[in-house]
C-alpha cells in the first residue's frame, strides 16, 4: 500500500498513526489508574474479622503472658545456675584447704587442733548445705521454665487452632472478594472490547480513523492485560472454559469471514471484466500489484513477464495499450506512462 501513496500522503498517514499510538497511550493510563483503583472499592479484610474475638484476645493474652513467664523463669535460672557455681566453688576451694590442713594436722599429730577439726568440717557441710540448696533453686527454676514453656506451647496451639479456621475463612472471603472485582473489571473492559468491535467493523477506514485505532488499542490492551490476568482459576476451569469460548468465537469469527470473502471473490470474478475494474479502488489495485498479485483474486502473477495481459487464474486485464501511442501499460494506470494521455 505504501508504494500507492504519495510521499506527503505517506508522512501524513504516519502522523497519524502516531497521533493513534498517543491517543491510546492516554487512554491506557487512565483505564490502569481506574482499574488499579477499584479493588479500593471492597473493604480489606483481615484474619480477625472471621475470628471470636473475645476467645482470640484471651489466647493471645495467655501466650504472652506464658512468654513472659518464660523469660522471667529463664532469667531467674541463670541466676540459680551463677548462685550454684559459686556455692560449688566455695565449698571446693574451702574442702581443698581443709584437705591439705589436715594433711599437715596428721604430720604433727597435735591434739590441741582436733576442736578446730571439728570447727572446719562443720563449715565445710555447711558450704556443702548452701551448694544443695543452689541445686535445688536451679532444679525448682528448671521445672518453672518447663512449666512456662508448656504453658506457652499450649496456648499458642489453641490460639494456632482458632487462627487456622480463621485463615480459612478469610481464604474464602478474598476469593469472593477478587471475584466480584474480576467482575467489575469485565463490566468495564467488555463495553469496551464490544465498542472497538463495533468500530473496526464500521469505522475503521473513516475520517476520524486515527482515534479509531486508539481506542480499539487501549481496548485490546484493557481486556489482554488488565482482565485477563485477573481471571480467577477455580483449579484451572475457569482460564480453560473462557479460553475455550474466546478461541471457539474468533475461530468461527475467522471462518465466516473467510467463507464471506471467498464467495464474495467468486461473485466478483464471474463479472465481466469492466465491472471488476469499477469495483476495484485504484490504491487497492496498485498496492496489490506492487505485491506481483493480482488485484482481482489475489493470487500470485508474474507481472514482468511481457507476454501475460490478462491473468490466467480470473481473467482480469492486467495490461493494455495506450490509445494514443499503443505503448503497453498497466490497465489499472490512469494515464499513459509514456505520452500522458489519460486513460479511457
Amino acid at each position: 500500500m505504501g508504494k500507492a501513496l504519495r510521499l506527503s500522503e505517506k508522512w501524513f498517514r504516519r502522523g497519524l498513526w502516531l497521533v493513534a499510538l498517543v491517543f491510546a497511550g492516554f487512554l491506557i493510563g487512565l483505564g490502569g489508574t481506574i482499574v488499579g483503583d477499584l479493588p479500593k472499592v471492597e473493604a480489606p479484610l483481615r484474619v480477625d474479622d472471621f475470628l471470636d474475638r473475645t476467645a482470640a484476645q484471651a489466647l493471645r493474652s495467655q501466650v504472652k503472658e506464658a512468654h513472659q513467664a518464660e523469660q522471667d523463669a529463664q532469667a531467674a535460672l541463670e541466676q540459680a545456675r551463677l548462685q550454684r557455681a559459686k556455692a560449688r566453688s566455695e565449698n571446693q576451694a574451702e574442702r581443698e584447704t581443709f584437705n591439705n590442713w589436715l594433711a599437715a594436722r596428721q604430720a604433727t599429730q597435735r591434739a590441741e587442733h582436733d576442736p578446730e577439726v571439728i570447727a572446719r568440717t562443720q563449715a565445710l557441710d555447711a558450704l556443702k548445705g548452701r551448694e544443695r540448696q543452689a541445686q535445688q533453686a536451679v532444679e525448682a527454676q528448671e521445672q518453672a521454665l518447663l512449666d512456662a514453656r508448656q504453658g506457652a506451647q499450649a496456648a499458642q496451639q489453641q490460639l494456632d487452632a482458632l487462627e487456622r479456621g480463621g485463615y480459612e475463612k478469610l481464604a474464602a472471603a478474598q476469593r469472593t472478594v477478587e471475584l466480584r472485582v474480576f467482575l467489575y473489571r469485565l463490566a468495564l473492559t467488555l463495553p469496551l472490547l464490544v465498542a472497538a468491535g463495533w468500530l473496526f467493523a464500521k469505522k475503521r477506514q473513516g475520517t476520524w480513523w486515527p482515534f479509531v485505532w486508539g481506542f480499539i488499542f487501549f481496548a485490546l490492551f484493557a481486556f489482554f492485560v488488565e482482565l485477563v490476568p485477573y481471571l480467577p482459576s477455580y483449579g484451572g476451569y475457569v482460564r480453560y472454559v473462557v479460553g475455550i469460548v474466546v478461541t471457539a468465537l474468533v475461530g468461527r469469527y475467522a471462518i465466516v469471514a473467510l467463507n464471506g470473502y471467498l464467495e464474495r471473490q467468486k461473485q466478483a470474478e464471474a463479472l465481466p471484466d469492466q465491472e471488476r475494474r469499477k469495483e476495484l479502488s485504484y490504491d487497492v489495485a496498485l498496492a496489490r500489484l506492487a505485491k506481483s498479485v493480482c488485484p482481482g483474486c489475489e493470487r500470485p502473477v508474474d507481472l514482468k513477464n511481457d507476454q501475460i495481459d490478462y491473468c490466467p487464474h480470473c481473467g482480469i486485464g492486467l495490461f493494455d495499450r495506450c490509445g494514443h501511442c499503443s505503448t503497453r501499460k498497466s490497465a489499472f494506470a490512469r494515464f499513459c506512462h509514456a505520452c500522458g494521455t489519460q486513460a479511457a
